[in-house]
């Protein structure tokens, strides 16, 4: 039973690769890419997730308060934040508060990969906003020696149309799995 299991996460994850990641890769805007070149549409991770959860460590890096208020998907294994918001300090470029690289994101990874008693080599998949933190995250990761992590190329929330609106693609525009309401055992917590 546990090889057939293992077995339909390997085709899934070819599939997804063949599929659309071989493919992807060339259209993808340069910050969307990564060294693994493993990418995955919000469709195929949610069909991934659903086919075999314990097998794989789904990861928003999506700060606390996006979640909070934009939403987030329940089937996430834990929010780990690629940055986080330094509430003393101020952006000039972009008029808003600094975000600042997550100094504990590897650990917490590791952490929730021990939680799960998966290895650095199990399936890691990352979504964002967009596709592009969860990319910087994939990269960051690969440098830390994990080389199976999957980027959700159009995230939680999709790409821009011409007028500026997250409404292009994206796991809430694809009508996937998602609310509000938070669960306290899924959420960063900075200690």
């Amino acid at each position: 039973m546990k090889k057939h299991g293992f077995m339909a996460i390997v085709l899934l994850l070819a599939t997804a690769i063949l599929g659309s990641g071989v493919v992807l890769a060339g259209e993808l805007a340069k910050k969307k890419q990564t060294p693994q070149g493993k990418y995955l549409t919000s469709q195929e991770t949610f069909d991934l997730i659903s086919s075999d959860p314990e097998k794989i460590l789904f990861i928003d890096t999506r700060t606390q308060p996006e979640l909070e208020f934009v939403g987030w998907t329940p089937l996430i294994d834990g929010n780990v934040p690629y940055v986080i918001k330094d509430l003393n300090a101020w952006d000039t470029k972009k008029p808003r508060f600094k975000n600042v690289a997550n100094s504990n994101f590897l650990v917490a990874i590791e952490d929730l990969l021990a939680k799960k008693k998966l290895k650095k080599t199990s399936p890691i998949v990352l979504i964002c906003r967009s596709g592009s933190r969860s990319a910087k995250a994939a990269n960051l990761l690969f440098k830390a020696g994990y080389h199976n992590v999957y980027s959700v190329t159009d995230g939680f929330e999709g790409d821009k149309d011409k007028k500026g609106y997250r409404t292009v693609n994206g796991w809430k525009n694809a009508g996937l799995p998602w609310n509000y309401k938070l669960e306290k055992d899924k959420m960063y917590w900075e200690f």
